[in-house]
């Protein structure tokens, strides 16, 4: 088992809801507005990971060796939140984001047993260290953009989303929740897989 953060998304590509899909980025906007309300800066900061709980746990796992638990589940609570509106928004399924738990989107965190295997100072440079992956995701992220607009026809007129395309799309997910994980959330020292489909 990988010592990464895992996504796991229930893909719909048969009898897709057209209606849903056609205004699905009018329909999101109340979803957006209530995980704006976790982001301390308001609609930028929802782009850099609804308010997840960073520079605490960069300081505890520095100074103390311990990744705080609350910090943790909240996000992890909040990462599944951010894939949930994500796999609604790339067109992966049709269920609305929920703003509670569910089995069609999950996101698993690494056991970490408190922090006590992390290596203490590699959470100052992680984020340096990433920059390769950034460079990469933004490929992917361009990639998988031309992808949803040919899934979004796709889905309109055929009501079915090709598989190759939900590939792209959930590969990206996966890729940047991995990044995210490593870089920001501090769950793993390991570094992630350049790879869309691991």
């Amino acid at each position: 088992m990988s010592n990464q953060i895992e996504t796991y998304i229930e893909i719909k590509l048969e009898n897709r809801d057209q209606v849903s899909v056609l205004f699905r980025y009018v329909l999101i906007v109340p979803i957006l507005i209530f995980a704006a309300a976790f982001a301390p800066g308001g609609g930028e900061a929802l782009t850099l990971g609804l308010g997840m709980i960073i520079l605490p746990v960069l300081l505890a796992i520095v100074f103390r060796g311990v990744y705080p638990s609350y910090a943790l589940r909240f996000n992890q609570a909040t990462l599944e939140l951010s894939t949930r509106i994500t796999a609604y928004a790339l067109l992966l399924n049709d269920n609305y984001p929920s703003i509670e738990p569910n089995s069609t989107v999950r996101v698993v965190f690494p056991d970490i047993d408190g922090g006590k295997k992390l290596n203490r100072l590699l959470p100052l440079v992680k984020w340096l260290l990433a920059i390769p992956l950034y460079l990469v995701g933004l490929i992917y992220t361009i990639y998988a953009l031309i992808m949803l607009v040919v899934g979004w026809f796709a889905v309109i007129f055929t009501k079915e989303m090709p598989q190759a395309v939900a590939e792209v799309l959930f590969g990206a997910t996966r890729f940047w929740n991995r990044v995210f994980g490593y870089a920001f959330l501090l769950v793993t020292d390991e570094y992630p897989s350049f790879n869309l489909n691991d």
